[in-house]
């Protein structure tokens, strides 16, 4: 499998310091975003953490594994990113409480691409101009729109927006949401933090991207300028790979 990449992070025009952090290592086929969560410079602390100990782990374990292991390599990779975050924290009082959002994707050789998650950082898959999302938020509204299957008013209203159940480095144990999907030439993923889907609908980036069919670099420019030209009230951050050839 062939593939194209490009990732971008962007202050935002709300914030003064970025907690995001993403991952682009396309020699493994990982890529990852993460929002680093605790405030001050804790969340980016975290949020580096996370793709440093990920990336590290996937460097160690570079050998292909069996198809029945791909989920597995995901997941004990965000496990280890949740236990020195959570040990870190522990041990420097500063940065007690901090923990990350985390979304990769691991195109495996000549094999799916496997989806693990933690938080409301989001996966999509763009395919045939329609823009599909592969990850449900780990959030109170997310919850919410479950349980009580709201109007668009009463999610507008809602007021816990932006409270997640789930993060990395933020208990004992995590939780990893998996999943994997069959990919074809000409696919496109993104992975973004909430400072791009929060200020631009879903349609609205299948539009961009619709525009700009394989020019990645443009598109994912595009993409953070216009969350920004929308308001900018976080961190953006998004990866866009392209499958060239399967």
């Amino acid at each position: 499998m062939r593939l194209a990449s490009i990732g971008a992070t962007d202050v935002g025009r709300k914030r003064s310091h970025n907690e995001d952090s993403f991952l682009v290592m396309p020699e493994s086929g990982l890529f990852c975003v993460a929002d680093g969560l605790g405030g001050h410079s804790s969340g980016e602390v975290a949020s580096r953490m996370a793709v440093e100990e990920i990336a590290a782990f996937f460097r160690a374990t570079d050998s292909d594994p069996a198809d029945g292991a791909l989920e597995d390599r995901v997941a004990e990779a965000i496990r280890l990113a949740n236990r020195s975050i959570l040990a870190r924290a522990r041990a420097e009082p500063d940065l007690s409480g901090m923990g990350t959002t985390l979304v990769a994707g691991y195109f495996a050789e000549d094999g799916p691409l496997v989806v693990g998650h933690v938080g409301d950082s989001r996966a999509y898959l763009f395919r045939g101009g329609e823009l599909r999302r592969l990850t449900e938020d780990h959030s109170l509204l997310q919850d919410f729109i479950r349980q009580s299957s709201p109007s668009a008013a009463e999610i507008d209203a809602f007021p816990h927006k932006n409270v997640i159940v789930r993060a990395v480095g933020m208990r004992d144990e995590v939780e990893v949401d998996l999943s994997r999907v069959d990919v074809r030439e000409g696919d496109v993923l993104l992975l973004c933090s909430d400072g791009l889907f929060g200020m631009l609908p879903d349609e609205q980036m299948a539009e961009i991207l619709r525009e700009e069919g394989g020019e990645i670099l443009r598109a994912n420019q595009m993409l953070v300028d216009a969350a920004n030209e929308a308001g900018g009230s976080d961190n953006i951050t998004s990866i866009l790979v392209q499958v060239v050839e399967a």
